[in-house]
């Protein structure tokens, strides 16, 4: 089967209106009878779930500083080889990365760039007119490995308006797909760690559909999906999955309260051979005895710290389970294996109590980045010395720690020291920090 072309929809900046389109054309061409797949650009565990709800397909991520080369082949390939075209949402703006080596920067643009796929620029063209087609020529003539194809024009405040900006892109010479009007019913909702998540956003099938209808209305389909290309390799043999599965039969925390695993490492881990088994912690469910690997992700457990503390058939099951096997947990979940959570209002509620670690969602301070982490002890992330790529993102703050026990030392992207992360106790490990792969 010949591979799926791809377009990257990419934007000078954030808050442009990357998602609301994406999501659009995705649906849109869905509806159309297209075998669509999605892709998100960078280090977002929440977008993915909103491709797969707009495809009905699943999704994963591409990252060009946290992935290796042949990782990224491997799953744009697997995304290709399912699919009639390949619609990748670009993060923040088009350029925006690390300093780091060429093509590893973790910018959206380097994955256009690898996989040959075109860049449809989603340009917010509020307070502007001519002027946007001098940002978006700056984009199109910044990076001579990627192409864009052409712009999508949003938040468009009238017909004059439009005019006058597509005046300017035809000076320019650059393709205008279409024009999204000015509409708040078109923005989904969002909280503190971004958009809410798919699975709590009400009417989300109806959402998405007049995303489609709004996008097929304004936006040339047949001319955006010409436009595609790309040069997806062959899919490469592999030395193994993104992370070692932490068991044959792993018990994922599935809920409301946890929910952010990416998809590649998921299935990295089933194609590995491992079984995931879901349970539900705010239904008060404990990891299934049959389970030989518990795991906690990341999530909104400050949002749900009175039910998680009240949920005593979950903690009395996770501490047994950890007597005899092994129990991660990345951020949100580390945070629910410590002794005590904080809730937004000051209020406190004992966790696990399994790792020496009280964390607060009352004293917030944004941690964010890309984290390189050495392990100094022995866990289901890999023995002593194994490095691991991955990022925080969190407002959490730890209010006690105990010294001693760390899971191993971080730095960021650009190799400064961040110190100790994470805490190891018996079988019980966890940080703060979400691994993508083995670097």
């Amino acid at each position: 089967m010949k591979p799926a072309k791809g377009l990257l929809i990419g934007a000078p900046r954030s808050g442009s209106g990357k998602t609301t389109v994406t999501l659009g054309l995705q649906r849109a061409l869905s509806r159309r009878g297209l075998a669509v797949r999605g892709v998100k650009c960078g280090p977002d565990y929440i977008d993915p779930a909103f491709h797969a709800a707009a495809t009905g397909a699943p999704s994963c991520n591409l990252d060009s500083f946290a992935m290796p080369d042949a990782l990224i082949d491997r799953l744009a390939a697997e995304a290709s080889a399912a699919a009639d075209i390949v619609i990748g949402e670009g993060s923040m703006g088009l350029f925006d990365g690390v300093r780091a080596a060429k093509g590893h920067t973790g910018a959206s643009a380097d994955i256009a760039a690898r996989l040959r796929w075109p860049v449809v620029l989603v340009v917010d063209v509020s307070g502007q007119a001519q002027s946007a087609a001098a940002v978006a020529l700056g984009c199109a003539t910044y990076d001579p490995r990627i192409k864009v194809a052409g712009v999508i024009l949003n938040k468009v405040a009238s017909e004059r308006h439009r005019r006058l900006v597509v005046d300017g892109m035809e000076r320019i010479g650059l393709t205008v797909f279409g024009s999204l009007p000015r509409e708040a019913s078109l923005i989904l909702p969002e909280r503190h760690l971004g958009l809410v998540q798919a699975g709590e956003t009400a009417d989300l099938a109806g959402r998405l559909d007049r995303l489609a209808d709004a996008v097929a209305a304004a936006v040339n389909l047949e001319a955006l999906v010409a436009a595609a290309d790309a040069a997806i390799p062959a899919i490469a043999h592999s030395a193994g999955p993104p992370l070692p599965p932490p068991g044959r039969r792993i018990a994922v925390a599935r809920d409301a309260a946890f929910s952010f695993v990416y998809p590649h490492v998921e299935a990295g881990w089933s194609a590995a051979g491992a079984e995931i088994v879901p349970f539900s912690p705010l239904a008060d469910q404990p990891p299934p005895d049959d389970c030989d690997a518990c795991w906690l992700p990341g999530g909104y457990p400050e949002l749900h710290a009175a039910a998680l503390s009240g949920a005593a058939h979950f903690r009395d099951g996770v501490r047994r389970f950890a007597e005899t096997r092994s129990v991660h947990g990345e951020c949100g979940g580390y945070m629910v294996l410590g002794d005590m959570l904080e809730d937004a209002e000051g209020a406190r509620h004992p966790m696990l109590g399994l790792l020496p670690v009280s964390t607060s969602f009352a004293k917030r301070k944004m941690s964010l980045g890309y984290r390189v982490v050495t392990t100094a002890s022995p866990s289901v992330l890999g023995p002593v010395g194994s490095r691991l790529t991955g990022h925080e993102f969190h407002y959490a703050t730890i209010t006690a720690s105990a010294p001693e026990g760390m899971l191993g030392e971080a730095v960021d992207a650009e190799g400064t020291s961040l110190g100790p992360v994470g805490h190891v106790r018996g079988r019980v490990s966890g940080s703060f920090f979400h691994a993508i792969a083995r670097a």
